[in-house]
């Protein structure tokens, strides 16, 4: 058997204490009164209503002399759940009024908001225009009757608005997604923006941009009579799949356009007829009450593991730390390529569900190593029998979580998701259905599971070898065997 070195126990433990400490506590730094973060820790999780509170607004046409259909509402109901989704807030509820043509959403507040301000939070949700592509970027200045909100009263004010002939609305626009392209085959790929027209925008699409090719013309987009891009046609587009390019200086930029084409999908322009604040629905203190619970539950947890499994339960201990740590991570935006989540309560149920789990995994490794021992077996190959013999237990039990875990992200996440995609042709006949708060517990299910594998399995098993290693620690009591 190939033994794994001293070192490595050290190694491994001080990367789980690492991630434990600034997963919890995160990277600031502070210059003045601006505050940098360099590593998201836990008080940068966004909290569900039920936790925290939030907002109850509703929605409406602008004009309310509008003809409205009820495709029409459904679609701006899902272009606002999309809207939630992309910016991380995972715990929403949308109701959709076609009587009265109204929308209800109701969404948490922000991390770091004090004041409350409804106004602030309604505006988080991104601008609710209509999207226009326009050829060239000419504008008029026209002066029209608007409301001042501090005096109440109608007064003439100047607005900007464009001219250029109208290619495309927010309802001819399937999707944008901000991606890297690679075509060129350099080293530092481009970030552009991929756009992908409905059947309804490809043909007048191609018209335009073979009329402007020979002329070197733009097709600027205007959201809401602003200006948000203007790129100049380079290619004649018959496939509905057009690549916005060139001026993106990072790819956060290609991501913020993306989600304002996305955003302004909406067939008419929509404002906000009422709001009022919510409070949390399991009380203020809700929140310190579980994570005193947490904590209670995983010093019981670790005094039970230290005692009847000795130098394995250690072992679990640390990787139980990893685990949680990772858990916190995942939803906190810690790692840079996977976005913060809103934490609800079923987000909280599906981190303690997988933190079982991985006490689950740590306890069927540690009573096959038991076995052995009481077999008669050699530390190093009682270690090694008992890992090998209780991987697929393991296995079998986290796989079928993880599966159900990804169906919940498929169904209750956004119909344009990297789940939903994938699923699609398996769960094409479910209905959209934007929910947020299941969407939260299979994606805090996901990654728990995940964390398991790394740190109940993977790490575990590398420090248990190695510790193991040192002779004061090489008695067979420790594994589980009798005293001498």
């Amino acid at each position: 058997m190939k033994r794994t070195a001293k070192p490595v126990f050290f190694i491994v433990a001080l990367l789980i204490l690492a991630l434990g400490y600034t997963s919890i506590f995160g990277i600031y730094s502070n210059y003045g009164d601006r505050r940098d973060t360099w590593i998201r820790g836990a008080s940068d999780i966004r909290f569900g209503i039920d936790i925290r509170g939030g907002i109850d607004v509703t929605f409406g046409p602008e004009d309310e002399s509008l003809e409205v259909t009820d495709d029409q509402m459904q679609q701006v109901q899902d272009v606002i759940s999309q809207r939630l989704v992309s910016n991380n807030i995972t715990d929403n509820e949308i109701y959709t009024d076609t009587a009265n043509k109204q929308i209800i959403v109701r969404f948490p507040w922000k991390t770091d908001e004090q004041d409350f301000d409804p106004e602030q939070a309604i505006a988080e949700l991104g601008q609710t225009a209509v999207l226009e592509f326009r050829k060239g970027t000419e504008t008029e200045t026209v002066t029209e009757e608007q409301l001042n909100e501090e005096t109440g009263e109608m007064e003439e004010v100047e607005v900007v608005r464009p001219v250029g002939e109208l290619v495309l609305t927010g309802d001819d626009v399937e999707s944008a997604a901000a991606m890297y392209d690679t075509s060129s085959g350099t080293s530092n790929p481009e970030p552009v923006v991929e756009l992908t027209l409905k059947a309804s925008g490809t043909e007048k699409f191609s018209a335009a941009t073979e009329e402007l090719l020979s002329t070197n013309g733009i097709i600027s987009i205007w959201l809401d009579n602003e200006q948000i891009s203007a790129p100049q046609v380079n290619a004649h587009i018959t496939d509905g799949k057009a690549i916005i390019s060139g001026g993106f200086t990072s790819f956060s930029e290609a991501t913020s356009l993306a989600n304002l084409i996305n955003s302004g999908a909406l067939p008419f322009s929509i404002e906000v007829k009422s709001f009022n604040t919510l409070e949390p629905s399991m009380g203020e203190r809700a929140l310190d009450l579980m994570v005193m619970a947490g904590i209670i539950a995983f010093v019981l947890v670790s005094v039970f593991m230290l005692v009847y499994y000795r130098l394995p339960g250690f072992v679990a201990v640390i990787s139980l730390v990893g685990q949680v740590a990772g858990s916190i991570a995942a939803v906190s935006g810690y790692f840079g390529f996977i976005p913060s989540f809103t934490l609800t309560l079923p987000g909280i149920a599906g981190i303690i569900l997988s933190i079982g789990m991985g006490v689950d995994a740590n306890i069927i490794t540690a009573e096959r190593i038991k076995e052995q021992i009481r077999l008669g077996k050699t530390i190093d190959g009682a270690i090694m029998a008992g890992s090998k013999e209780s991987f697929w237990a393991i296995f079998d039990g986290n796989i079928t979580v993880l599966i159900v875990a990804v169906v919940l992200m498929g169904v209750f996440g956004p119909p344009s998701g990297f789940w939903a995609t994938i699923l699609k042709p398996f769960l094409f006949y479910f209905p959209a259905a934007t929910t947020g708060s299941v969407y939260s517990f299979g994606y805090t299910l996901f990654a728990g599971i995940i964390f398991n594998f790394i740190m109940g399995v993977t790490a575990s098993r590398l420090m248990l070898k190695s510790i193991s290693r040192f002779k004061f620690l090489r008695k067979p009591w420790l594994l589980g065997g009798k005293r001498a």
